[in-house]
């Protein structure tokens, strides 16, 4: 049987890995008794933790939120996870938390053992982070959107659309998404009655919040939703294209932001983009290494006549 201290630990270490326990529960996997564990939970509260009682049949114990956060424990994985998303934070693209990540990640490395931390350091070693990154999103920006998508409250704030043009809009915000290292927010606006991505680093939140909202229906997976408005409707030129290849081999090359991959058979697919010129479009999509059709637009189609025409005069030169 485990001690009181070393049972303490354990017992706070399970009431933190699930919502709900049972005291039966509780008792089997101690090797203690019920009342055991009442003494237990009482000696819990004493030191501050937040320990939450229901009785009868289908009642329980449940840690809850205090005032105060109390000492997390984790198991092996969930540290060395913790480690490696804060050296990864350490040099995010949200502004403020840099040395928040820091502090935080050399008290974590301090108390590891060695043999996880030598497992973070490892990773860390082999593991690069790209030299280019996307516009810095401060924190606090991302708290107070975080909260409004949480709580079901409308969001009003200042926007600066791809052209420099200011705006104020009022929005239901539902999901704020990390795609090709800028944040999106997928909103309802509702002065505009439609679905709406904003670029977050955009976005100046004017407080207090508006007013609950009724969740309404997404219309789409949020992380696909926001991929197709950055990879098309947000460009001057949307193309959709017929190309003869897997959407597995097309999405090597298309994965990173540059459009989105609908499979419409084991060797062709269908690819939708979005340029600023016709010829970043043509230029794209001749990197694609595949036959293609293009299927819009019809422009598209007569530029890549200029261009396969400037190509072949190229190779007429002795």
């Amino acid at each position: 049987m485990l001690d009181t201290s070393a049972r303490l630990l354990r017992l706070l270490s399970l009431l933190q890995s699930r919502r709900d326990w049972s005291g039966p529960d509780l008792a089997e996997r101690l090797d203690v008794t019920p009342r055991t564990i009442r003494r237990d939970m009482e000696r819990l509260r004493g030191l501050g933790y937040p320990v939450h009682a229901s009785p009868g049949t289908a009642g329980g114990y449940r840690l809850g939120a205090g005032a105060a956060l109390p000492p997390l424990l984790l198991d092996d994985e969930e540290a060395v996870a913790v480690a490696l998303c804060l050296r990864t934070g350490a040099g995010g693209i949200v502004e403020g938390i840099q040395e928040t990540s820091v502090r935080a990640l050399a008290k974590l490395e301090q108390v590891l053992p060695s043999r996880l931390r030598h497992r973070v350091q490892a990773m860390q070693a082999v593991t690069v982070q790209p030299r280019t990154t996307g516009p810095a999103v401060g924190q606090e920006v991302l708290t107070v959107i975080g909260a409004a998508c949480r709580d079901h409250e409308r969001l009003r704030f200042d926007y600066l659309d791809h052209s420099g043009a200011a705006s104020r809009r009022e929005v239901e915000p539902y999901r704020l998404v990390h795609h090709n290292r800028r944040w999106y927010l997928l909103a309802y606006d509702v002065t505009r009655d439609d679905w709406r991505t904003f670029r977050v680093d955009r976005v100046e939140p004017k407080p207090p919040a508006g007013p609950r909202f009724t969740p309404r229906e997404l219309p789409d997976d949020a992380a696909s939703y926001v991929a197709k408005g950055v990879t098309s409707r947000a460009y001057r030129y949307q193309a959709r294209v017929v190309v003869h290849a897997s959407a597995e081999s097309v999405g090597r090359f298309a994965w990173s932001g540059f459009g989105t991959i609908t499979a419409l058979g084991e060797d062709s697919c269908e690819l939708a983009t979005g340029f600023e010129s016709l010829d970043a479009l043509a230029m794209f999509l001749g990197l694609l290494g595949a036959d293609f059709e293009v299927k819009e637009p019809p422009e598209l189609v007569d530029h890549l006549r200029v261009v396969a025409a400037r190509l072949a005069r190229s190779t007429t030169s002795a």
